[in-house]
């Protein structure tokens, strides 16, 4: 068994855009493409020169089956380099870095190239289960009074169309959406709406003091659509919005009693983000610098109905692994799935009573400091396209952290379905 480090040498992400009502340009291969050709175009070695590519996305197209080969296929790898596809709900993107780190601490890989893309504006409208069954007994029909019978029973009521962005959104066991999740712990913790409005007006503008400070330069690769639009930054970001618009604006998923909207909650969106990793062998080998080290990651499992608080849960089990206190984290990035969410899990960090009842543990962690926490703004004003969210956190972990003079980091988020993901990584002093 081979004991290798782990580097990230280089990464780019897309602008995440938005979804508005219709669908984007892109599909989710376009973007990962997208994102991951400059990173290839920068390398001392030829694409097909990459052991594997391995990418996360939760809803690929219909024609994109397997979207980690086409997208390596796309990018010029060769048909002799494997890549699959891991999907993990919203840790998608991290469970593929995950999955290259461990190929490549085994000594199976050296040069794995990983991700995650997702095109959520694209997902698809379907038929529901009545349309499928009238259209199947038409097909069936053997003469053309039989079909004309079959045809004959038809209803409007078989129009009505199922939308598989709403069904995903939605866990099938505890029947409850995200939005609702995050009420819940809302509820839980007392966790007010303003205090809700108010972090989700610290992220646009920690975002945008990012983007006018240049920090987000070199992380983010323009994209160009068939129009000859270019697209810079987060089409997400409300550079001027603030806290007296978002105090206006109706909860989405409680109407009568609820505090979670569509402002203080992650928005619907496309993006992608593509990182490489390398061993130490292929570092020395090809020269290669390093923009930080995937240290190790942990997973945990939650109530589905309070899935928010899943980072709660594997950055404890981080933290115990690596015999480090909250103290020790530089920067945490914790996905924005919701301002609830995050200020929740803050709040089970810090309470004696979760880390005695919950976590198992003796003395709480304790919460992030807050100037810590997402310094250049999270999911509410970036979006968050499920499949690349992961792999978005652990890129721009890394670079903010070189930026702010190295040290070791935590990308975690909460996943549908009732799991939480962290991945300790450490970065080097300097200028990303």
């Amino acid at each position: 068994m081979s004991d290798e480090k782990v580097f990230v040498v280089d990464g780019a992400r897309t602008p995440f855009l938005k979804a508005r009502g219709r669908a984007n340009e892109f599909s989710a291969a376009d973007l990962a493409v997208a994102a991951a050709r400059p990173v290839l175009a920068r390398a001392p070695f030829a694409p097909q020169q990459i052991d594997e590519v391995i990418v996360g996305c939760v809803i690929p197209a219909p024609d994109e089956a397997n979207i980690a080969r086409i997208i390596s296929l796309r990018l010029g790898c060769g048909k002799a380099v494997p890549a699959f596809t891991v999907q993990r709900n919203c840790a998608s993107g991290l469970q593929a870095l995950a999955s290259a780190r461990e190929r490549i601490a085994q000594g199976r890989a050296h040069l794995v190239l990983a991700g995650g893309t997702e095109a959520m504006s694209r997902a698809p409208i379907q038929w529901n289960a009545a349309m499928s069954d009238w259209l199947a007994a038409v097909m069936r029909a053997r003469n053309p009074v039989a079909r004309l019978r079959a045809i004959a029973g038809f209803r409007p009521s078989f129009l009505v169309p199922v939308y598989a962005l709403l069904l995903g959104l939605t866990d099938p066991l505890v029947q409850l959406n995200m939005g609702q999740t995050a009420e819940i712990v809302a509820h839980r913790f007392g966790i007010a709406r303003e205090e809700q409005d108010t972090y989700a007006l610290g992220s646009h503008q920690r975002l945008a003091m990012a983007y006018s400070s240049g920090l987000m330069r070199g992380e983010i690769e323009p994209i160009y659509d068939s129009r000859g639009r270019v697209y810079l930054e987060d089409t997400g970001l409300r550079r001027d919005t603030t806290l007296d618009q978002l105090a206006g604006l109706k909860p989405v998923f409680d109407r009568k009693y609820g505090s979670v909207t569509s402002g203080n909650s992650s928005q619907v969106t496309d993006g992608a983000a593509m990182l490489l990793l390398a061993s130490e062998t292929a570092v020395r080998r090809y020269g290669l610098t390093v923009l930080g080290e995937l240290v190790g990651e942990e997973w945990a499992g939650v109530d589905p109905a309070q899935m928010g608080l899943g980072p709660v849960h594997a950055v404890s089990k981080l933290l115990v692994r690596f015999n480090l206190q909250m103290g020790d984290i530089r920067q945490m990035e914790l996905n924005e799935a919701f301002a609830a969410q995050v200020l929740a899990c803050q709040s089970a960090w810090d309470s004696p009573e979760y880390a005695r009842d919950e976590l198992g543990i003796n003395t709480p962690h304790g919460a992030v400091d807050r100037s810590r926490l997402n310094m250049e703004g999270g999911a509410v004003a970036i979006g968050h396209p499920v499949g690349a969210s992961g792999a978005r956190l652990v890129l721009h972990l890394l670079r903010s952290l070189k930026h702010h003079g190295g040290g070791l980091g935590i990308a975690t988020l909460c996943i549908g379905g009732g799991q939480g993901g962290a991945m300790l990584v450490r970065a080097g002093g300097g200028q990303a």
